[in-house]
């Protein structure tokens, strides 16, 4: 069993704190992803993970063996990293058994190792080639390979995908999630992608200022998030927000508007408070264009500003709430600027959270 454990682990640079005194718990064979913006802590928790940042304070551990004075190589990880590292002069087949022939290893386990790692990874063909020769996916899948021939209890991913094109990565994306499923090991994955993250992960650790803002699964980040940040940084698009007040057991949005208050924030909530009112584009739909019944939805007369097609479904501009605010139109039809539609607003799906904390209301 291979869990890695964070206990109060913090990282210093001099009066600078990069990570707060953060406790995290991964289980044996979990595909763990941490995210958030640049600067929020996630690549220096990896890197004091791996062995390459030496720890302030607290404790990690792996496989139950406190690691924070062993130096990288006696960990058992395996770390891939963004530039890929391979070394140019080196075949394919050179790089990946490198690191077994600095351990001595012996010359037949080292052909196994390889050529294992190469079949998993579909490298056959690209044996004896050089990393110029290579393209960004093939490169990568080299690198993969590297970390898979000496079966490490833990991979490291620090934004591996981050040099490639839009359409390497949703590839690569894939080969990692399969990767995943043969080899079963513990993955511990740095992205700044929330699309990565949402992806991939078997659970999200969303960080922001060297803290854990939320850890669970994507759909729990997704459809219950604790506060403002998780709700604007999780989903493509962000959560549309809105400002309002509640009044009168209703909300009164800024620009007049008068909603009912949902029902998992009903009696969270006092007459006067200053709230932001949150839903996703799926839950503000034109009629006629919706995807399913919702057992409670708000009508709603609204002016189109901007479209943006996407094929299957449309995103919408509108205004709405004092705001600029985005819907879906599911089996779009075309929409001019500048036209007016009826939509559903799907109140049992949208959130409500305090102006001054940014916390969630929700019981």
């Amino acid at each position: 069993m291979t869990e890695v454990t964070l206990s109060n682990v913090v990282k210093k640079y001099g009066a600078h704190q990069a990570v707060h005194g953060i406790d995290l718990n991964i289980a044996d064979g979990e595909f763990v992803v941490l995210v958030g913006p640049s600067g929020c802590g996630k690549s220096t928790t990896l890197r004091m993970i791996a062995g390459l940042e030496d720890i302030s304070g607290g404790e990690v551990s792996i496989g139950g063996r406190v690691v924070n004075d062993l130096p990288p190589r006696e960990r058992n990880i395996s770390m891939v990293f963004q530039n890929y590292a391979l070394y140019p002069h080196m075949t394919v087949r050179e790089n990946l058994g490198f690191s077994l022939h600095i351990a001595k290893q012996d010359p037949d386990q080292i052909k196994t190792a390889v050529d294992d790692a190469a079949a998993i990874l579909g490298l056959d063909e690209l044996m004896d080639r050089k990393p110029a020769e290579l393209s960004g996916g093939q490169r990568q899948r080299v690198a993969m390979g590297r970390a898979i021939v000496r079966h490490p209890d833990v991979f490291l991913f620090d934004e591996p995908l981050s040099n490639l094109d839009a359409k390497l990565r949703t590839q690569m994306r894939a080969e990692i999630k399969k990767l995943h499923q043969r080899i079963g090991n513990t993955i511990i994955y740095v992205t700044h992608d929330q699309v990565e993250a949402m992806t991939l992960a078997d659970r999200i650790v969303l960080m922001r200022d060297g803290h854990i803002v939320q850890v669970g699964t994507p759909l729990e980040l997704f459809n219950a998030p604790v506060d403002t940040f998780v709700a604007t940084f999780i989903g493509s698009p962000p959560m549309n927000l809105v400002e309002g007040v509640i009044t009168g057991g209703n909300i009164q949005l800024t620009d007049g508007h008068i909603l009912p208050i949902p029902t998992s924030a009903r009696g969270l909530v006092r007459d006067g408070q200053p709230i932001h009112f949150g839903f996703r584009a799926d839950n503000l739909m034109p009629v006629g264009h919706a995807v399913d019944e919702a057992s409670e939805t708000v009508p709603l007369d609204l002016t189109i500003t901007l479209t943006e097609p996407l094929g299957t479904e449309t995103l919408l501009f509108t205004h709405f709430g004092g705001a600029e605010v985005q819907a879906k139109m599911f089996n779009p039809r075309p929409v001019a600027p500048g036209e007016q539609m009826t939509f559903q607003l799907v109140l049992d799906k949208c959130h409500v959270f305090d102006a001054n904390s940014g916390l969630a209301l929700r019981s």
